[in-house]
């Protein structure tokens, strides 16, 4: 049985949970199959034939967290089997956060524990008005260890003191006040506002959305370090001499669009008259 599914049409990946009847819970089945996934779309994404990733799931919940069965199970296995199940986790949220081209969320409802850290892991994050998020560890004496660092980088660490202690509920808006999603929309209206952001992503130029989001996580680690200036120097001089770079610019001034988003533009197109 497989509890996700992987559809790539015209450069979008659309990576779904589809475990509905209990909730999209995590399992060791659902987490070998993202990590399966996720390298692919990595050997996808380097080649550039994957543009955009959306990462959602089927039915009422975006996901509930841990699945209970698993849990039963955990409970009986020793440190070393609890730290290669975790370590299975932390790589599919590593696998997530770093996929070379932009990742787009789609949180339909409720996303607990371990699914706010895949929000979290995601470039552009669009929920529901229906959304809700939970750390819900601390209620079973667990900790929301392995995703904290993505959550935190997202929330900042005063926001992540309270709610990883006092696993509250964070309601839609409050997630967007936050920083943890970007963007709200009436349940209704969701799929459209993935669409257009799909479309704004791939208007982009994928060789800079590549280099950009390598860009960022670099940066991250060292602002106003000597070495992170002189290699901001070095990416943005490359780029403007790359092929891509100088297709970007000459369409620019001679008010035309660019390879690559002439290229999506007519497939969207054919698409649509089909």
């Amino acid at each position: 049985m497989t509890y996700s599914t992987l559809i790539i049409e015209n450069g979008v990946a659309r990576l779904t949970l589809n475990r509905p009847e209990v909730h999209n819970a995590f399992d060791d089945s659902l987490i070998a199959e993202l990590n399966a996934h996720l390298e692919q779309l990595h050997t996808l994404a380097k080649a550039g034939d994957v543009r955009v990733v959306v990462l959602g799931s089927e039915g009422k919940s975006f996901s509930a967290g841990a699945d209970l069965n698993w849990m039963k199970r955990i409970v009986d296995y020793d440190l070393e089997d609890n730290l290669a199940d975790s370590r299975k986790l932390s790589a599919l949220m590593h696998g997530l956060d770093t996929l070379p081209c932009p990742t787009v969320c789609r949180v339909q409802g409720a996303a607990f524990g371990g699914a706010v850290g895949l929000a979290a892991c995601c470039d552009v994050v669009i929920a529901s008005d229906k959304a809700k998020f939970c750390l819900s560890e601390v209620k079973i004496g667990l900790s929301p260890a392995v995703i904290s660092p993505y959550v935190q980088r997202a929330l900042g660490e005063r926001q992540m003191r309270r709610y990883a202690l006092t696993a509250e509920i964070i309601d839609a808006p409050t997630s967007l006040a936050l920083g943890l999603s970007h963007q709200v929309v009436e349940h209704e209206a969701l799929d459209t506002a993935i669409d257009n952001m799909i479309a704004t992503l791939l208007a982009g130029s994928p060789q800079a959305q590549r280099t950009s989001k390598a860009l960022m996580a670099t940066v991250a680690q060292a602002p106003d370090a000597e070495e992170t200036r002189e290699h901001t120097c070095q990416v943005i001089a490359k780029l403007r001499v790359s092929p891509e770079g100088q297709e970007g610019l000459s369409s620019f001034f001679e008010k035309r669009r660019p390879a690559w988003a002439e290229s999506n533009h007519a497939s969207h197109a054919s698409e649509r008259r089909s």
